[in-house]
C-alpha cells in the first residue's frame, strides 16, 4: 500500500520551501525544525504558552526571567546523550533549544506556573489585578 499526501492548493509556506530546496538547498531548511510550535493565548485573567514538546520530562525544561523575557530552555542532559542510530528516514528529533517570550507589562511575572502534560509544556502568566478590571464605557 501506498500512502499519497494530498495537497488542493499550495500555502505560502509550501512555496517557500520548494523555493529554499530548489536555489538555495544547504540541508539546513530540512534540520531547522529543532524548536517546537508554540501557541500563545490570552484568556481574561491569563496569557498562556503552549509549547509542543512530545517525548520529554518535566524536568528537562528550564524556565528563566530576566528584564520581561521569559525563556524557555531545553538543554539534553549527559545521560539522554546517546550515540546516533543509523535511520533509514528521520523526520521528528528535538535538538537543545531556547523559545524567548516578551512578558507584557500587564502580566504578573513574579507568579508564573508551569506544568508539563502529555507532550505539551504550558505557561501561564497571569495579568495584574487593575489590567484585569473591566468597564462598560456608555456612547452618547
Amino acid at each position: 500500500m501506498t500512502i499519497i499526501r494530498m495537497k488542493n492548493r499550495p500555502t505560502l509556506s509550501d512555496m517557500l520551501d520548494n523555493m529554499l530546496e530548489r536555489n538555495f538547498n544547504t540541508g539546513f531548511e530540512r534540520k531547522c525544525g529543532c524548536v517546537p510550535a508554540t501557541n500563545i493565548l490570552e484568556k481574561e485573567d491569563v496569557y498562556q504558552i503552549e509549547l509542543a514538546a512530545p517525548g520529554m520530562k518535566k524536568d528537562d525544561f528550564k524556565l528563566e526571567i530576566e528584564n520581561k523575557l521569559l525563556s524557555i530552555i531545553f538543554e539534553k542532559k549527559e545521560e539522554d546523550k546517546q550515540e546516533e542510530a543509523e535511520y533509514l528516514q528521520q523526520e521528528f528529533h528535538m535538538d537543545e533549544f531556547t523559545r524567548s517570550f516578551t512578558i507584557p507589562e500587564t502580566a504578573d511575572a513574579e507568579n508564573i506556573k508551569a506544568r508539563y502534560d502529555n507532550g505539551i509544556l504550558y505557561v501561564s502568566i497571569p495579568k495584574m489585578e487593575k489590567a484585569r478590571l473591566s468597564k462598560q464605557i456608555k456612547v452618547s
